[in-house]
Formats: structure tokens, sequence, C-alpha cells
């Protein structure tokens, strides 16, 4: 007697859980850059973008993604400080000479120069001035402490230095144009704030407040780019913007030469010192606000 036989088959999977004929999702998109190599960087981003819209990637870590493929396209010539505006310190200047310009300048490192900028010596580390300045040490030699300076062309690409960086734990390097001048500095921390954006830390100040700072009841730290309408504001007083744009402009007016560190000159009820001075400008100014002229003013 024949008997019917059945069996415990799985029903086959219905057509419309499936993705239509087609159609792609963002999850068949990321395993599909897996199982080939994006053909173009904008492929790739419009992967990832696709994950971020569906919350598989927040947008920090997306901005994170495309700050580091940036990175990779990017020169050192592209995030370098220019050589204008490179705070260095002299291989034959007396710790009196620079520390005040290391501490204005809340810089961890400084490059040092010989004859002139393009003179390149090596790097001071602050860090390497604790131990002298713990001893009472006043007079030691630059060249002792200094360390060995990372010399590297405008053209160097900025993933390569950020290895560079991480493999020979050093934070800065010296830029050098085509004809080997001395055409800026870049640190580690310029590659990483291209990733993840501004990395501020505790001696950072606000942007607003950065050109004037005040350090007692009447004594100003301020920059010599400081607009004249800016300072103006600040000290509620009327000079005038009509030759100059900066107050480090009106102050070299007054002067009548291009000043050293220490040189003081008078504007009006406003005593100037020279905090710091290269040799094609005036950096940083203290500012003391007076009716009567002092001994020291000229």
């Amino acid at each position: 007697m024949a008997t019917s036989m059945t069996t415990d088959e799985p029903p086959s999977s219905s057509s419309s859980n499936r993705p239509r004929s087609g159609e792609k999702n963002w999850l068949e998109k990321i395993l599909g850059a897996f199982s080939h190599e994006p053909k173009s960087r904008d492929e790739l981003l419009s992967i990832i973008k696709d994950a971020a819209e569906n919350k598989v990637v927040d947008p920090e870590a997306l901005s994170i993604i495309e700050g580091a493929l940036d990175v990779s396209s990017q020169q050192v010539r592209e995030i370098m400080i220019p050589r204008s505006q490179m705070v260095v310190v002299s291989i034959q200047d007396c710790p009196k000479d620079f520390l005040p310009k290391i501490i204005e300048s809340g810089h961890s490192r400084f490059p040092v120069v010989g004859e002139s900028i393009d003179d390149i010596r090596g790097i001071l580390l602050a860090k390497d001035l604790l131990p002298l300045v713990l001893k009472g040490v006043d007079e030691f030699r630059l060249e002792d402490i200094i360390r060995p300076a990372s010399i590297i062309p405008e053209s160097k690409r900025l993933n390569i230095l950020l290895r560079e960086f991480r493999e020979n734990r050093y934070h800065m390097a010296v830029v050098i144009d085509e004809y080997g001048g001395v055409s800026g500095v870049i640190t580690i921390e310029d590659i990483l704030e291209e990733i993840v954006g501004d990395i501020e830390d505790e001696t950072d100040e606000d942007e607003e407040d950065s050109f004037i700072r005040k350090v007692s009841d009447n004594d100003y730290v301020v920059k010599a780019l400081t607009l004249i309408e800016d300072f103006n504001e600040y000290f509620d007083c009327e000079f005038s913007d009509e030759e100059f744009d900066t107050i480090g402009g009106l102050v070299m007016q007054s002067f009548g030469h291009l000043p050293g560190r220490d040189e003081t000159t008078r504007l009006g009820e406003f005593r100037f010192r020279v905090l710091y001075a290269d040799n094609r400008q005036i950096h940083l100014l203290r500012v003391s606000r007076s009716d009567k002229p002092t001994e020291e003013d000229g």
C-alpha cells in the first residue's frame, strides 16, 4: 500500500523580505566596499556618509574620517606656520633676553637660530629650562640644551609627516623652500587639528580676547596687530586710524625706527614697552596708562 511521504523542509524565504531589484541599502554598500576597493575618494565618502545618515557612524566620527582623508592629500605648505609668524630664539641670547618671549608666547618649542632665521641651530624645549631654573642657574649656553632640528620640504605630505612624528617621537619640524630658505614651521598639533578640529588647552584664550590681555589693574599685554578700532573700544580712547590700521603701526611711527626689546615710547596717556620684535616688525607690547610720563620714557 502506497503511503504518501511528507518532508519537513523549511519554507522558502519570502521574496517580499528581499531588497527589490536594483535597490541597495547602506549596509550592502559598506559590505561592497570591502569586496572591492572604492574607485575614488568620493565613492568612499559616499559610503561613509550613508552610514552616518543611518546612525551607524556619528557626526563627529564622520568629521574625523573626512579630516583624515583630507590630510592624506595635503602638503606641509598648506597648513604650516609661515616664516613671518615664527617665534624664534637666537643662539646668542642670554636667559633674560629670551625668557620673556617664551613666557609670553605660551609655546613649548622654539627654533633656535644663528646669524639669521635661515641659520637653524636646533629646537629649544621649554621643559628643558625647568631644571636650570630650579637649580637657580642664571647663565648657560643654549648649545648645551637644544635638540636637533628636523628639516623637511614644503611638498611633504601631511600623512607621511604625521607618521614620522609618531615614529621618531618629535613634535616640530622646520620647513624649507626649494632654495633651502626657511619658509615656516609645523607641529604635530597642526596636523591633528586638521583631523579633529581645533585643540585648545588651558593657556588658550578666547579669540575675541586674545589680542588684549589684562595683567594687572593698569598693565596689559597687547599684540601689535590689534586693530586701532579695537584698541580704542577696549580702552575708550580715540587714536586715529587714518594712516595705520594696527596699534603696532602707530607705535612704530612714534619710535621713528624699528625698536628692540624693552624700548619704550608714549602716545598720549599710554606708555608702550616692546616685549617682542624681530628684524621686520613689532609683535608684542606691554601697555600701561598714566597721565604723567616716567623717567624711562624718552
